[in-house]
């Protein structure tokens, strides 16, 4: 029973850096706890969708748990705030060409495959990368010369350039996190990050 009303939910579907995570927000005095009890993510004042792997199994998983219901409540009756990453930014979308199943559909977009043809540039794109911040948005603010670290080998298309929070080049420019009303998403991973990842976790646990 989660008794914080300022609790912040790490949504548990078996694929994600859960214990990273929450190394993190207490790092940043931030109290997360990770579950995949539908009534403790319903209290949730904001919630996390990690994830590791592929984009059918994620799916299949938050099927499976009966996820799926209460996480359409809260982001899109309540609008709480959630925070997607890596895999979990990619679920946000429509679909995916990793695998068959629809995504969550919370933002108008479609996850792809890097396509580097013959420049040399390896996949998965692994490593730490700049980004470049497209405004003044509230998980990066305060963040100088922000850098992430990658692991994926397919990336975000958005139909909505407003929804395009930073974008990242490796081979071309892609989407690297996003952003539309309560819907957050980063494609790299924050809790691999160190200070930067520090910064965007108090950040987002700050938004109102």
């Amino acid at each position: 029973m989660i008794t914080n009303p300022k609790m912040i939910v790490i949504v548990d579907i078996g694929m994600g850096n859960l214990g990273s995570i929450q190394n993190m927000f207490k790092r940043v005095k931030v109290e997360a706890k990770a579950s995949s009890d539908p009534s403790e993510i319903d209290k949730a004042s904001k919630l996390v969708l990690p994830g590791v792997g592929a984009f059918d199994n994620a799916m299949q998983s938050l099927h499976e748990l009966g996820l799926i219901d209460v996480l359409n409540k809260k982001v899109i009756k309540d609008r709480t705030p959630i925070l997607g990453i890596c895999l979990g930014m990619q679920l946000l979308g429509t679909k995916s060409e990793e695998g068959r199943m629809m995504g969550l559909g919370w933002i108008d977009a479609q996850t792809v495959r890097f396509q580097m043809n013959s420049n040399g540039l390896k996949i998965p794109h692994m490593g730490w990368n700049t980004v470049e911040v497209k405004g003044d948005h509230g998980i990066f603010a305060g963040i100088d010369e922000p850098r992430f670290y990658f692991v994926h080998s397919y990336h975000l298309v958005s139909n909505v350039a407003s929804d395009v929070l930073t974008t990242t080049h490796y081979g071309y420019d892609f989407i690297s996190s996003v952003h539309h009303e309560n819907i957050w998403g980063t494609q790299f991973h924050p809790e691999k990050s160190h200070k930067f990842g520090m910064k965007l976790f108090s950040n987002f646990a700050g938004l109102v």
